[in-house]
């Protein structure tokens, strides 16, 4: 075999090489976050976004709140307490109770306290202000605002598989909770409903 023939060869190899790696490669496309976007038929961001602007917008439009300002002439002061993963699927809490906290202090109606997790950390952070602060700046310890209302709740779901093709049912309820006599002042629910299907699907 000839030089020419032999360099040809490995000029094609490497051409055809490169074309398959190529192909290979990742590809990346950005997207708006507010871009539905569902690949998997999993509970994803826009389910978590749009139940909690939704279930938000229902407790701050009922009685209860317009009832604690009338009698208390201020505004109710509320923290989110747990919500229970109870589906099937992992799902980040988390980022559900991120969405839900932004959309109530956005709101202006009601004010926001921090989580227990939150307190451990700021209440820290004052005592080393008693020790290294001056009198001037340091925050003493003892003057939190309380929670008046608890916002509870958990994410059930629902599957029903038939072939390769399955209806997944999402049901979130949430329920805002009166610390001082332990009342349940409003019951929030969001269903969710998708038809998922898929070539040679297994769950």
């Amino acid at each position: 075999m000839n030089r020419k023939l032999t360099g040809a060869i490995t000029l094609a190899s490497v051409l055809v090489m490169g074309g398959l790696l190529q192909g290979c490669s990742t590809s990346v496309e950005r997207m708006d976050t507010k871009e539905v976007a569902d690949l998997s038929g999993d509970w994803n961001d826009t389910d978590s976004r749009m139940v909690s602007e939704e279930m938000i917008a229902d407790v701050l439009s009922r009685p209860w709140i317009s009832n604690f300002a009338s009698k208390n002439n201020n505004q109710p002061a509320v923290i989110v307490g747990e919500i229970r993963n109870l589906s099937h699927e992992h799902i980040n809490v988390n980022t559900f109770v991120g969405d839900m906290e932004r959309e109530l202090i956005n709101s202006g109606k009601v004010e926001f306290v921090a989580s227990s997790d939150e307190r451990g950390e700021i209440r820290e952070e004052r005592r080393d202000q008693e020790l290294h602060s001056t009198e001037a700046t340091r925050n003493a310890m003892g003057r939190e605002v309380g929670a008046d209302f608890m916002l509870k709740g958990s994410i059930n779901s629902i599957l029903d598989t038939e072939g390769k093709t399955q209806v997944r049912y999402y049901q979130i309820d949430l329920t805002l909770i009166s610390m001082a006599d332990n009342r349940k002042v409003w019951l929030g629910q969001k269903k969710i409903k998708k038809l998922v299907k898929k070539p040679g699907l297994r769950w």
